[in-house]
């Protein structure tokens, strides 16, 4: 059958988890004189609003049953959502088995999402994977050619205007888009279901993956003004980690795809700091970072990030691992700074940053748990890569002394500190750290000598800009993602005055990395755990 622009609704099956907005909008649908069926809670929240209603069980012949599992599994309820108007067979079957039409489908599913979020028994869980709504649900959305669905009470009113603009009837676009959104629906409903199974059962490489989110934020462009994007997030559970998905933006010009994705970087290599023990600072910049430290408050951490490479701090991005007071809030906004998320602020801090008007301030409630586990999902051409969180954290790691000097007490904090860090710097890189701060960082060269120099290179600037007489390399440790293939690396490091190494380990020349640190008097230690980040 061809496809036919308008369609009017006559008869409409409403069953919904989520019934805010449902009984104004049956009222709408009854004054267009649209015959109402529902079910269960439904039936009963529009009857005691007084409308004419007929149970869905009256419609089949068949009385819900087994704790409402069976309800809408039923030919009269699927024959009259499938028909094909005017296929006279289709017609024909529907005559003869005493099957109405249904032209409007209003669903939207058992709370799942919620369900898993509260972390709830094993049990309730699975009573809450809804099964009649997304089996009517598809079934509407393919027959779309007739049949209106709808999944999201948002869409309440466009479904209403349509019908008023057209003497009842909805629109072949209306319905079309209507019924992609209803497949996306079930699509991450289903992702949600799998990937709970798929955690529980401790399951990794399954022979297929679903994801699927919800829109959070539509997002002017991408990385470049030519290219679309948004933000969605994912269902969650109640180790959901806190961050940009979870936040709160108290203030500030809405946030793009690249405050999101440098706000997460900044956020997650904060969250590797605990904030009982100490207050700590992250800026970032293009999803590295520039500058982190640790200390007795935040405007003393902040400072001593911020003196590590103060040029390309402007305009960056600042986490905190402690609530934001208003001390560190009037030092943070004396430069450029377009982004600053915290577990949460104060009310003098937020009224300091209220005065910068486009600055984004975010409360995220917590901190992420850098010992929790996860899934991270690459796109590349025909596929995704995913795999597992790195969540690996050095003081964890049996660290191995290798050389004939071991690190002094200083030097093994600092060498902890640096290689935490590392962890959140693209490779390849070094980081050079001296008393809980960060004082040279090379991120993502194709050698890791190179990454070693540039990280010097930029202390020195830093020195330059402080008026010091020498960069604070010296004296400083250094930490590398992955083992160091020839001793140059290691030597620029010498050179730029580091008296200890911390690195994975693990190179075919690794004697010769030894020995090299050896004759430099350097004290060095293996984690036998390496932090690439790509």
């Amino acid at each position: 059958m061809s496809s036919q622009p308008n369609r009017p609704i006559a008869r409409a099956l409403l069953s919904v988890s989520d019934k805010a907005g449902i009984v104004d909008f049956a009222r709408e649908l009854a004054g267009l004189g649209v015959a109402l069926v529902s079910t269960g809670g439904t039936y009963k929240t529009l009857r005691d609003a007084g409308l004419a209603v007929t149970e869905v069980a009256e419609l089949t012949g068949f009385p819900e049953m087994m704790d409402g599992r069976v309800k809408t599994l039923h030919p009269k309820v699927h024959g009259g959502l499938l028909a094909i108007r005017g296929n006279a067979e289709h017609e024909g079957a529907a005559s003869a088995h005493g099957i109405l039409p249904i032209d409007l489908l209003v669903v939207n599913l058992y709370p799942f999402e919620a369900t898993i979020a509260r972390s709830a028994p094993w049990d309730d869980t699975i009573e809450n994977i809804d099964i009649g709504g997304p089996a009517m649900i598809r079934a509407a959305s393919k027959n779309h050619d007739a049949v209106t669905v709808v999944v999201d009470n948002a869409d309440y009113a466009a479904v209403i205007d349509a019908m008023k603009a057209n003497a009842g009837a909805t629109t072949l676009d209306l319905r079309r888009r209507l019924a992609a959104k209803a497949y996306s629906r079930t699509a991450a409903y289903d992702a949600a279901i799998s990937n709970w199974l798929f955690d529980e059962l401790g399951e990794t490489s399954t022979a297929y993956r679903a994801f699927g989110g919800t829109l959070a934020q539509g997002l002017r462009y991408g990385e470049n003004p030519h290219q679309w994007a948004a933000f969605y997030k994912t269902p969650h559970s109640a180790t959901q980690r806190p961050g940009v998905a979870t936040a709160s933006q108290l203030q500030g010009k809405e946030l793009s795809y690249n405050n999101l994705n440098d706000t997460d970087a900044a956020y997650e290599l904060v969250g590797e700091f605990d904030p009982a023990r100490t207050a700590a600072v992250a800026i970032i910049k293009h999803a590295n970072p520039c500058g982190v430290a640790e200390g007795d408050s935040l405007v003393a951490a902040y400072e001593k990030a911020l003196a590590c490479d103060p040029v390309s701090a402007f305009g960056g991005i600042v986490a905190l691992n402690r609530t934001l007071d208003a001390e560190a809030a009037r030092k943070i906004v004396e430069i450029f700074t377009e982004v600053i998320i915290a577990p949460d602020a104060t009310e003098e801090a937020r009224a300091i940053v209220a005065a910068k008007k486009n600055l984004r301030l975010l409360v995220a409630g917590g901190l992420p748990d850098p010992h929790a586990a996860g899934i991270m999902v690459k796109t590349v051409a025909g596929g995704l890569l995913v795999q597992s969180r790195d969540n690996a954290i050095v003081d964890a790691m049996d660290l191995k002394v290798v050389t004939r000097r071991a690190p002094s007490e200083r030097e093994l904090i600092d060498l902890k500190f640096a290689f935490r860090v590392a962890k959140h710097v693209k490779s390849n890189t070094i980081v050079y750290a001296r008393d809980g701060a960060t004082v040279g960082i090379g991120a993502g060269q194709m050698s890791r000598v190179d990454s070693a120099r540039i990280a010097a290179r930029k202390a020195e600037d830093a020195a330059q800009a402080g008026g010091w007489t020498t960069p604070l390399t010296r004296g400083s440790v250094v930490a590398s993602d992955a083992f160091f293939p020839f001793a140059d690396g290691l030597l620029a490091a010498v050179d730029a005055g580091a008296t200890a190494v911390i690195q994975p380990g693990g190179s075919m020349r690794d004697k010769e990395v030894i020995d090299a640190a050896d004759a430099a008097g350097l004290a060095m230690v293996f984690t036998g755990t390496r932090h690439f980040r790509h």
